[in-house]
C-alpha cells in the first residue's frame, strides 16, 4: 500500500499559486522534480538532508503574505483572532496524525517509534497542552474557546491542509509521513515564529503570558523537526523512498505556505481592498 507516486502527475500539481515569477518558478520547480526522477543511486546521509532542506526552500511560510504583513506590523488583533480560529484545525489533531504514523511503524523501528511517542507527549502531556495555550492567545486576540474550537470557523483552504496530514498520515509509509508533516510542516515553526514573536511584543503590545503558545514553539519545534529529520535520514534506505520523502516534504512546505497565504487572502486583503492599499 505504500507507494512511490507517480512522478508525472507530480510535476503537474507541484506549484504554489502565487510566485511573483511564474514561468522562471515553473522551470526551476521542473528541473527539481526532473532531479528526483533521474535518481538511480541511493543518496547519502549529507546529501540527502541538504536535498531535503533545498524541497522546503522557495515555499517557506515566513515568506508567505499572511507572515510578511505580520511581521511588518500591518495587522490587528482581529486577524489574530482569524488565526487562532484556523490554527487550532490544523495543529490541534497533530498528536492524532503522529499517533496514525506511530501505529504504520513496524516494532523494529523502535528508535523511530521513541521519537514519535515523545513528540505527541509533548504536544499533549508535557507541562502544558500545546492547544491550551493557543487559545489563551485566540482570547487575547477577542475571540473565544469556543469559537476557536469549532470547525465551522476554519476556512476551505485550513480544512483542505488538515485533511491532507490526516491522509498523508494514515496511508503513506512512515517514513514518508514523517518526512511531509515533520520536516516539511514542523520544521519550519522556528524560523516562522522567530520573525513573528518580535513584533507581537514591540509592535502589537502582547504580554509574555498571552505569547507564550510563540515562545514554547521556537524551541520545542528545533528539536521535533530534527528528531523527523534523523528518522528520515536513518529509514528513507531505497531510492524509491528517498524519491517519496523529497516529493512529499516538498508537498507539504507548499501545503503550508498555501494555508498561510490563505489567511491573508480571506481575512486581510478584503479589508485593505476598498481602502485602496
Amino acid at each position: 500500500r505504500w507507494c512511490t507516486g507517480d512522478f508525472a502527475e507530480q510535476r503537474r500539481l507541484a506549484a504554489p499559486s502565487d510566485a511573483k515569477h511564474p514561468s522562471k518558478s515553473v522551470v526551476s520547480r521542473n528541473q527539481q522534480i526532473e532531479g528526483i526522477e533521474s535518481m538511480t543511486e541511493l543518496l547519502g546521509r549529507d546529501e540527502f538532508r541538504a536535498e531535503l532542506e533545498n524541497a522546503i526552500k522557495g515555499r517557506e511560510a515566513k515568506n508567505a503574505s499572511f507572515s510578511k504583513a505580520w511581521a511588518e506590523g500591518q495587522l490587528e488583533r482581529h486577524h489574530f483572532a482569524r488565526w487562532a480560529e484556523n490554527h487550532f484545525h490544523y495543529v490541534g489533531p497533530f498528536a492524532d496524525y503522529l499517533a496514525n504514523i506511530y501505529s504504520n511503524t513496524p516494532d523494529e523501528f523502535t528508535g523511530a517509534k521513541d521519537f514519535t511517542l515523545q513528540n505527541m507527549y509533548e504536544e499533549e502531556l508535557a507541562d502544558i497542552r500545546h492547544t491550551d495555550l493557543l487559545i489563551k492567545f485566540g482570547e487575547a486576540c477577542g475571540t473565544t474557546k469556543e469559537r476557536i474550537e469549532d470547525p465551522n470557523n476554519m476556512n476551505a483552504i485550513t480544512r483542505g491542509l488538515q485533511s491532507w496530514c490526516y491522509a498523508v498520515s494514515q496511508r503513506e509509509h512512515f517514513v514518508v509521513a514523517t518526512a511531509a508533516l515533520v520536516v516539511g510542516l514542523e520544521s519550519q515553526v522556528p524560523s516562522i515564529y522567530t520573525k513573528q514573536i518580535v513584533p507581537l511584543r514591540e509592535v502589537y503590545k502582547f504580554t509574555e503570558d498571552e505569547i507564550e503558545f510563540f515562545d514554547l514553539h521556537i524551541t520545542s519545534d528545533v528539536v521535533h523537526g530534527e528528531r523527523g529529520y534523523q528518522i528520515v535520514l536513518d529509514h528513507a534506505d531505497t531510492v524509491a523512498l528517498q524519491q517519496r520523502c523529497l516529493q512529499m516534504v516538498r508537498w507539504g512546505a507548499e501545503m503550508r505556505f498555501s494555508y498561510t497565504k490563505g489567511l491573508y487572502d480571506t481575512y486581510v486583503a478584503p479589508e485593505l481592498e476598498p481602502a485602496g492599499v
